[in-house]
Formats: structure tokens, C-alpha cells, sequence
């Protein structure tokens, strides 16, 4: 909403590249856990060394607070935070967003022990009420009437314009293409009866990327529509000084005046019912997340009320003092900035997920072909790019508009820089470093056969 408000369509090249590399990556995911039965997490903890492999947990972790904060349902990435979900609770009840972010941890522990009464009737719900909220965007779409053209050009012109198009575009590439996503797709498919032969891993891993383009698609459109209605409606000649204030600053207090076309004065309500749903089931997906990293990188036989007790409270403590502190502006602003964390990670686990991928001895027949390698790592370095780009322009930025003395100018230069240089070192060494050699999988053979062959060498 905010790169529509602010940059009109410019931005929508970001959601369609965004989008391209979350079709290719979580089907990558996918294809490790099917394949090597093992999820990303449980394949670091075997192939790295401790202190490499402490490290990516540490940003694990830091990566799933940071995406439990604007995290998306999955591949929708529709309005759902941690924070949005206090946003909710203030416009529904005049509840302060404070008081709101512990509750919504509180409710998100209710729902994981309730769900397993009915899960999917609970998925259903809060299907219906996130595709109310896309419903009434594309209505909005056609009230607000945007240029074809002009979304057009946005979409396959790349444009960074302005001083904060590039953080803004850095926050898109991370509320799409999640790093806890990759932990969580590759352990998710492990829940499926997969049989264990060439024809059946085949056709799981072909499943598995016709469910993500589909859901991928769906998500695309509904991003789409977001940006093309905030840009069309805080774009027009004939907006009333209200709402250009509200465009001014938009953020999710304000941000249901878009509605207002559509449903009028039931707009806020029925975006804060939508953002409350889709943010619950937003922090569920965030738990299931922390659950996986835990668990696959240190190998922890912890009780699951305890992971989730221990993931809950790592999202809700940085919110919580954010929204004492700065309130709803300064919530506002840490979404962006969680946005821009799960970009400057991504990767770390991405990189070791291409390298998995396209390893013989971890995946057999199943490995990457030269061309899905090619494209994987030049989206790969797109994205690392980017991030680099902006992190040493933002940087020097800050240093030469200071107002601090040169030797304290100097000695923030030396450690800001130092950071970076160990933050493109940790990325060398992903990138450089040989997998360990390991025992191909014997994932061509029938199940039966395997037990004969075992047989055969216990004999």
C-alpha cells in the first residue's frame, strides 16, 4: 500500500520479480525435503560445521521474529502481522496496538491447541475472510479505475525513483520471498505419505509446484490490485485533503479509507476483521516456523507448548516496546524495517538451499539441471545485489549528511564498514565453501526392493 501511495505503480516490476523467484525457490524447498527427506534446518546441522551452523540458527531466529512481525499467510502476503492484528484490535475496540500485541500472542497459543480439533475448518474460516479483503480490492480496482498502460509499464519497466524507492523495494523482495518460507516449505511436504521411488518422488515434487504456481498467481494478482488501488486512489486529481493526508502517512489505522468506495462506512470494520483473522493465521505459520529451525538446527527435544511459549515471546517483546515507545507511527515504521531484515537474510538461506538443490550426492536424479542452477543463482545474486547496493549507498549516505565530528564520523565508518565486510564474507564462505560428500540416496529403488537390498547386506 505504501509503494502504491508513494510511488504510483513503479513498483509493481518488484512484485512480478518477487513473485518469479518465490515460484522457483519454494519449489526448490519442496524438492529438498521430498527427495533427501530431510528439511533445510536438518540438512545445515549435517552439512556445516558448529559454529557456522550456530550462526545460521542465530539469524534463523532473527529471521522468523522479523517476519512474525509483517509476515504473510504463506504466499498471499495480505495485511498479516503480528502488529497488524493489534492494528485490528485498536479499529474494532479502541484497544491501544500495546495492549493488542500481547493478546495477540495469548490467541495465537489458544488457536495451535485448538486447531487440532478442527483445523481446517479454522483454515477455512480465515480463507473466506482474506479473499473478502481481496474481493473487495479487485471491486476497489474497478471503482478506482487505474491506467492499463501505465500497470503495464510498471510492471515490465524496472524503475527505482526517489530517495526511498530502493528501502521500499528492498521491503517488498522480503515480505515475498520469506527465509523462514524455505525452512517451512521443505519441512511442511515431509507431513505427506510420499512413496519412496523414482515415479512417486517425480510426481510429489510436480505437485508441489503446481500448488505454489497456483497459490503464487493468486497472490500476485491480489499484490497487484493492492498496489494498483493505493496508487490510483492517493494519486487522483480530485482527492479531498483528508485522504491526501492519509496517503501522506498511510498505514494500516488509516489505510481502510481505500474500502471506502466499495463499502463505505463498514470498510474499517470489515478490513479489521480481515486483518485480525489473516494476522492470527500469520503467527501460527511463524511458530510452525520457529518449531522447524529449532528443532533441525540444535536438535532440541523440547516439549512443543515450550516452542511455542519460547517463538512467541522472541515476535511479541520487539513489537511490544515498539508500540509503548513509538505507537502506531512507530509500528508502522518497524514493519517496513522487519521487511528490510528478511531481505538483508534471505541469503543465508537461500545461498544453502541452492547448494543443496544442486548437489549430486544429496539429491540423486532429482538434482537442479543446468539451466533451473543458472536461474536460481542469478535470481540469487539479483537479490544479494540489491541488498549490498543499498546497505553501502544508505550507509555512506548517513555518513556524509551527519552532523557528528569527523573523528566520531571516521570511527563509525570503520565499524559500519567492518560489518558489512563480515556480512559479505559469511555470504562468501556459503557461496565458496564444498559440500561434504555424502552417501547418495537410494531414492530410485522401489520400497521393496530397498528391503530386499538390505537384506541382502545384512546376509
Amino acid at each position: 500500500m505504501q509503494a502504491g501511495a508513494q510511488y504510483k505503480y513503479e513498483l509493481l516490476w518488484i512484485i512480478l520479480l518477487a513473485s518469479c523467484a518465490s515460484f522457483v525457490i519454494q519449489s526448490l524447498a519442496a524438492n529438498l525435503g521430498v527427495v533427501t527427506g530431510k528439511h533445510l534446518a536438518e540438512q545445515c546441522r549435517s552439512e556445516y560445521p558448529k559454529v557456522p551452523n550456530f550462526m545460521l540458527w542465530i539469524i534463523a531466529e532473527i529471521a522468523v521474529v522479523a517476519c512474525d512481525i509483517p509476515e504473510g499467510i504463506n504466499t498471499s502476503l495480505l495485511f498479516c502481522y503480528l502488529i497488524g492484528t493489534a492494528f485490528a484490535l485498536n479499529m474494532l475496540f479502541s484497544m491501544p496496538v500495546w495492549i493488542g500485541v500481547p493478546l495477540t500472542g495469548l490467541s495465537t497459543m489458544v488457536l495451535l491447541k485448538i486447531q487440532k480439533y478442527g483445523v481446517r475448518k479454522l483454515e477455512f474460516l480465515i480463507a473466506i475472510l482474506v479473499f473478502t479483503m481481496a474481493i473487495s480490492f479487485f471491486v476497489e480496482l474497478h471503482y478506482s479505475k487505474p491506467d492499463p498502460g501505465e500497470i503495464l509499464h510498471g510492471l515490465f519497466v524496472p524503475q527505482l525513483k526517489g530517495n526511498g524507492a530502493t528501502g521500499l523495494a528492498i521491503s517488498l523482495l522480503g515480505a515475498m520471498v520469506m527465509p523462514h518460507n524455505l525452512f517451512l516449505h521443505s519441512a511442511l511436504v515431509l507431513s505427506r505419505n510420499i512413496p519412496r521411488s523414482t515415479t512417486g518422488i517425480k510426481k510429489a515434487c510436480r505437485f508441489y509446484l503446481i500448488e505454489s504456481g497456483l497459490a503464487l498467481m493468486v497472490a500476485f494478482l491480489i499484490n497487484v490490485s493492492v498496489i494498483s488501488v493505493s496508487g490510483a486512489v492517493c494519486n487522483a486529481p480530485n482527492l479531498s485533503p483528508e485522504d491526501r493526508a492519509n496517503c501522506e502517512n498511510l498505514d494500516l489505522n488509516k489505510a481502510s479509507f481505500l474500502l471506502r468506495n466499495v463499502l463505505g462506512k463498514w470498510s474499517s470494520k470489515l478490513f479489521a476483521i480481515a486483518l485480525l483473522a489473516s494476522g492470527q493465521s500469520s503467527t501460527i505459520t511463524g511458530t510452525y516456523a520457529g518449531q522447524y529451525i529449532m528443532q533441525g538446527f540444535l536438535d532440541l527435544k523440547l516439549k512443543p507448548w515450550l516452542r511455542n511459549l519460547l517463538t512467541r515471546c522472541l515476535a511479541i517483546i520487539p513489537s511490544l516496546i515498539v508500540s509503548l515507545i513509538g505507537g502506531s507511527a512507530g509500528a508502522g515504521k518497524l514493519i517496513i524495517i522487519a521487511s528490510m531484515i528478511l531481505s538483508f537474510e534471505l541469503p543465508f538461506a537461500l545461498v544453502p538451499l541452492l547448494k543443496f538443490t544442486s548437489c549430486k550426492t544429496k539429491m540423486g536424479s532429482h538434482v537442479n539441471s543446468i539451466w533451473i542452477t543458472a536461474l536460481t543463482w542469478i535470481i540469487g545474486l539479483l537479490i544479494m545485489g540489491i541488498n549490498i547496493y543499498y546497505i553501502v549507498t544508505s550507509f555512506i549516505k548517513l555518513l556524509l549528511h551527519s552532523h557528528m565530528k569527523l573523528v566520531a564520523v571516521i570511527f563509525c565508518g570503520i565499524i559500519g564498514f567492518a560489518g558489512i565486510a563480515i556480512y559479505l564474507a559469511s555470504i562468501a564462505y556459503l557461496v565458496l565453501r564444498k559440500n561434504r560428500e555424502a552417501t547418495p540416496l537410494v531414492e530410485t529403488l522401489p520400497r521393496q526392493d530397498i528391503v530386499n537390498m538390505q537384506s541382502d547386506v545384512t546376509l
